[in-house]
């Protein structure tokens, strides 16, 4: 963050990161960027890697962030930067980045968590996790530990859970953390950081 964010209309951002698509649109431009946000916009502040839903006012200047806007991909960056963010998380102060890369794996629970172990049926991921699975099983078996935060989305609002509350069926996001080497099984056998469990998603009408 630039500046303390407030009631206005927008937030500035130094960018330094971003995904693939979205840093595509800052080449050439200045690392600065002025987001607009408005009454729907969620704010997130994470401490200590659990959720809360915020006022604006809690986004302050030097503050990590992270802008989520959806967009046409053809759309240029001042027609991205001026649709209003469907959410803005908020890290705290800058610190160090995580000492391992991030497995992201997406898809449905075959069967309720128990023994310290959740089996998802992958359907997504992001690339470093896609390419592990390659010639895989889509079926894989996941570690959790008592440092595994469990999350739960509802209407965009999360709520910390316990792994009893998965459900068979439920949309599920695991996260690991874990060196960029390792094969597939051993990724598996590094406790996740995260399991968001997501509410289904809306039909288009």
């Amino acid at each position: 963050m630039l500046a303390d964010a407030g009631s206005g209309s927008t937030i500035s951002v130094d960018v330094n990161g971003g995904n693939r698509i979205a840093l595509k649109k800052l080449v050439g431009q200045s690392d600065n960027a002025s987001f607009a946000v408005d009454a729907n916009t969620q704010y997130l502040r994470w401490t200590h890697g659990v959720p809360t839903v915020v006022p604006e006012s809690n986004l302050l200047s030097g503050d990590r962030v992270s802008v989520r806007v959806f967009a046409d991909r053809r759309a240029s960056l001042a027609q991205i930067e001026a649709t209003a963010a469907r959410r803005v998380a908020d890290s705290g102060t800058p610190g160090r980045f995580p000492a391992q890369p991030l497995w992201l794996f997406r898809g449905t629970l075959d069967a309720p968590a128990a023994g310290g172990h959740l089996t998802l049926h992958i359907t997504d991921g992001n690339l470093r996790a896609l390419r592990a699975m390659l010639g895989q099983p889509l079926d894989q078996s996941f570690r959790y530990d008592g440092h595994t935060i469990f999350v739960l989305w509802q209407g965009r609002v999360p709520t910390v859970i316990s792994p009893g509350q998965l459900h068979t069926g439920d949309r599920i996001s695991v996260r690991i953390r874990a060196p960029w080497r390792f094969s597939l099984g051993q990724v598996e056998l590094v406790p996740a950081n995260h399991v968001g469990d997501h509410e289904p998603a809306t039909p288009a009408s």
